[in-house]
């Protein structure tokens, strides 16, 4: 349609002068300046002379958000999906059957969260993930424990390097530009019998003195039940078995019951922590081991997923029953295993305060991020990892990156958290998000690539983030070390790796884009 395609030169002329993604600029040294509030973005009027047989045309608008579009009756327009940095719709115009003049103006609105609101953007920031500091239960027992009690330095690569993490612990990531923690704890054996469920009071007294030093150190703070869900390990530590609760309406009445008993002892605990600092987030990667691929799960999804929405309102009340700070701070549900494709699964709990956050991860593609089990000549796990791709994005070589897993599948998934969520003032953060990392050139610089664009696109659709952190170099290939855990400071080369995530988040100059981003990926 002649028309049509004339119409659009314009437009490509206008969204290019709003929305320039400054390709050819050399990286810039950004200056501090504020961020300004969010609009509504009028991407373009384009009028519309249709011919009588009607017809269905594509429009190409450049934005980092889905557009809305405002017509007339006689056209349909799809929701366009996110594609090379624009959003492809589709028009569709109805026959003109009585041969009338007709012509309408279409104009194309790409709405931020509203003016004012970010979600959490702003409350958390760039945040940190204390690894498995908390995570004592290790394969089957308490790694080192004495007496019965967990050790806080079992999962670190030697536990007789200090690790127990320290004020100094959090002074170092402020100084190094993180603005929250999120320290993932797991009660299992802390936790007595029924029908108290008390929780060891050591336990609970460090956890709370570790909460002060990041409070101290004036970060923002984030803990949860962790590794007490099962992940079919089949241990009786792990109670919060939802394959179990999911096929037995009295062992998912048990359950709640112990979420109930818990979270209310952590609530009471914390009541006195600021609710402009502290957020209580109720669980970790719940799923039935399979990760969303088990038999059970893929039958029925929304079974298991309907059980998880059960105790997410359970732990709402719990907190909100115990009054004082706990009665308005934030509060966090993950979605089943914090997968964000699961979250359509989801029911938001029920809330008075209207301050529940949608807490998920993201590690995509998992090949690159996290690696694949090594198999032995049986096929059995050796316990190591291997990295078939070295490469992610749209530089990296064919065969040496995950096809389909891109910078494109990247901002799909988080400008839909965005559009479902955040835009409609329901918060969503990554509680984890990272990479493994390695040392040969080719792998270094696609890694570092990947964390600032993560990271930037996160801060680009209002999602706080949270680096996964185990303070592990080298070893098996669970390599997600960035800072020491008991002094705050780099380990081994990983400034190099932190200083491009800080620079993705913290960096306000308008040059610094996700576009701009993009045009710096690594070419080998």
């Amino acid at each position: 349609m002649k028309i049509l395609k004339h119409c659009i030169l314009p437009l490509f002329a206008l969204v290019s002068a709003m929305c320039s993604c400054n390709g050819n600029k050399e990286n810039p040294e950004p200056t501090p300046t504020p961020d300004p509030a969010p609009k509504a973005i009028v991407l373009s009027p384009v009028s519309v002379s249709a011919p009588a047989e009607g017809g269905t045309y594509d429009i190409t608008v450049k934005t980092p958000f889905i557009p809305q579009v405002e017509k007339p009756d006689w056209i349909t327009v799809s929701n366009g999906t996110l594609a090379n940095y624009s959003v492809v719709t589709t028009l569709t115009v109805a026959a003109n059957t009585a041969y009338e003049d007709r012509s309408a103006t279409l104009t194309f609105k790409a709405t931020p969260p509203a003016p004012g609101y970010d979600g959490l953007a702003s409350f958390f920031g760039l945040g940190w993930n204390m690894g498995n500091q908390f995570d004592g239960f290790y394969n089957g027992s308490w790694a080192g424990a004495k007496e019965g009690y967990p050790d806080e330095t079992c999962w670190m690569p030697d536990p007789k390097d200090n690790y127990k993490a320290t004020q100094a612990t959090f002074n170092g990531l402020k100084e190094k530009g993180f603005s929250s923690v999120r320290i993932p704890i797991s009660w299992l054996k802390m936790i007595g019998p029924a029908p108290e469920y008390k929780i060891d009071e050591t336990w609970m007294n460090r956890v709370y003195e570790v909460v002060g030093f990041a409070h101290t150190a004036g970060l923002k703070v984030i803990i949860n039940t962790h590794h007490d869900e099962n992940h079919g390990v089949n241990n009786d530590y792990q109670w919060q078995d939802i394959k179990k609760a999911a096929n037995n309406a009295s062992v998912n009445t048990q359950i709640k019951e112990e979420i109930q008993k818990v979270w209310t002892q952590i609530a009471n605990k914390f009541k006195d922590c600021g609710d402009d600092w502290l957020m209580m987030e109720g669980f970790n990667e719940i799923n039935d081991g399979g990760w969303g691929w088990s038999e059970d799960f893929k039958k029925n999804p929304q079974k298991q997923c309907n059980i998880l929405n059960e105790w997410n309102q359970v732990f709402v009340d719990a907190v909100r029953a115990t009054g004082g700070n706990n009665a308005t701070r934030w509060l966090g549900v993950p979605s089943y295993c914090a997968n964000p494709e699961f979250t359509k699964y989801m029911t938001i709990p029920s809330d008075a305060a209207k301050k529940v956050a949608v807490a998920v991860h993201f590690y995509d593609p998992s090949s690159f991020a996290l690696g694949e089990n090594e198999k032995d000549e049986q096929g059995k796990d050796t316990g190591k990892k291997i990295f078939p791709y070295s490469d992610w994005g749209h530089t990296g070589a064919s065969g040496k990156k995950v096809p389909g897993s891109d910078e494109d599948y990247l901002k799909g998934v988080f400008s839909n958290l965005n559009s479902k969520y955040v835009a409609n003032g329901i918060p969503v953060y990554l509680g984890e998000f990272g990479c493994c990392i390695r040392t040969d050139t080719r792998s270094k610089a696609f890694i570092k690539y990947y964390l600032e664009y993560v990271v930037k696109a996160a801060k680009t659709y209002s999602l706080p983030c949270f680096l996964w952190d185990n303070s592990v170099q080298g070893g098996s290939g669970e390599n997600h070390g960035y800072i020491h855990h008991g002094t705050g400071n780099y380990l081994g080369g990983s400034k190099e790796f932190v200083d491009v995530i800080t620079k993705a988040w913290n960096t306000t100059d308008e040059t610094y884009t996700l576009d701009y981003v993009y045009s710096t990926a690594p070419k080998f």
